[in-house]
């Protein structure tokens, strides 16, 4: 048994509702390990979560979080090798907002031994998010021209790595003229757009005529439909987000929702052959509940040894509201973390 703090909600609605509360937690399961955590990764998923936005949104009371980072502090009699002490960087279907936690052994990597904490809680649902989508749904190859959305975001960065590390040619795109500079000075993107009202033409031109084979869509709306406009064809729009519903106050607008709602953007699938574009979807949950997939895309991402994600932001435990709200607001570049 552990004394431990635990972000908790008592039921989606509202982020205010989100305290700091002690729990008890019981020693870990035969399969399991407990982890002393040191780093929690912020993800759009947990706002969405906690405003019960998110499908997936466990119902009733429930804890946030999809990734962290610590130390190993007990291990159950059929965990594997793992060892008290070890350092690593683990994933979690909610639960993550916790000083302590209790996770399936398989569902925890060494972290590297150059790595900090805060950039071991960046890694895995941004990089398996990014990966998926580029690599099997979005079938990367060398040469391709990517469109990545949201490009100086913890997804953003490490897709440009993939791709870079893979041969294809990025185009990524921001929504403040900030971020573009953050961009030129720490990652290596082939181009760069601030996007605005004359979006699909900076696109275009940015093109100069070539193919736009793939696109990272987290952004949804008029962008979406531009973007779908300016896929070539037989490329493919790989939808994993929606970040223009998401909302800055505590609860959702929902006036401004169901009005986005109405005005989003509609493909109609009788067009797709005609068009010969593919449009795909996925939720990361799905993998988390495919542990050998998981697994098996984890060998393929860390084979690319891909340098760190870079930690744009980090806030104390006791400030993970002031961290939320940050993230909510869009200024946030790379990775957001809450170090406890």
């Amino acid at each position: 048994m552990i004394d431990r703090q635990v972000y908790r909600m008592p039921k989606a609605g509202s982020i205010r509702n989100l305290a700091l509360r002690p729990e008890t937690l019981e020693s870990p399961g035969p399969e399991e390990v407990c982890v002393r955590v040191r780093a929690i990764g912020l993800n759009f998923a947990d706002i969405f979560a906690m405003q019960g936005l998110y499908s997936a949104t466990p119902a009733g009371s429930f804890i946030p979080g999809l990734e962290f980072s610590g130390e190993i502090v007990a291990v159950g009699a059929e965990a594997g090798k793992w060892q008290v002490g070890d350092r690593v960087m683990g994933a979690t279907k909610f639960g993550g907002y916790v000083t302590h936690i209790n996770s399936h052994h398989r569902y925890v990597l060494p972290l590297p031994d150059e790595w900090s904490f805060e950039e071991g809680a960046g890694f895995l649902v941004q990089g398996l998010t990014a990966y998926y989508a580029l690599t099997e749904l979005g079938n990367l190859k060398p040469g391709m021209q990517v469109l990545i959305h949201s490009a100086a975001g913890g997804v953003g960065i490490l897709a440009n790595r993939i791709c870079q590390r893979l041969g294809a040619h990025t185009i990524g795109t921001v929504g403040r003229p900030d971020k573009v500079d953050f961009l030129r000075e720490h990652e290596r993107y082939d181009d760069v757009i601030l996007r605005n009202g004359d979006f699909y033409e900076k696109l275009m031109q940015r093109l100069q005529g070539r193919p736009l084979h793939l696109i990272m869509e987290c952004i949804g709306g008029h962008i979406l439909e531009q973007g779908w406009k300016a896929l070539a064809p037989m490329g493919r729009m790989v939808v994993y987000g929606n970040a223009s519903f998401s909302s800055h106050g505590s609860k959702p607008n929902y006036p401004r929702l169901f009005w986005k709602y109405l005005r989003r953007p509609k493909i109609d699938p009788l067009k797709l052959p005609g068009e010969n574009k593919s449009l795909m979807g996925f939720n990361l949950i799905y993998l988390y509940e495919q542990t050998d997939l998981m697994h098996d895309l984890l060998q393929g991402l860390q084979a690319l040894q891909l340098a760190p994600q870079h930690v744009g932001h980090t806030y104390a435990f006791t400030e993970m509201h002031e961290a939320i709200r940050l993230f909510q607001q869009g200024k946030s570049v790379g990775k957001v973390v809450v170090v406890v």
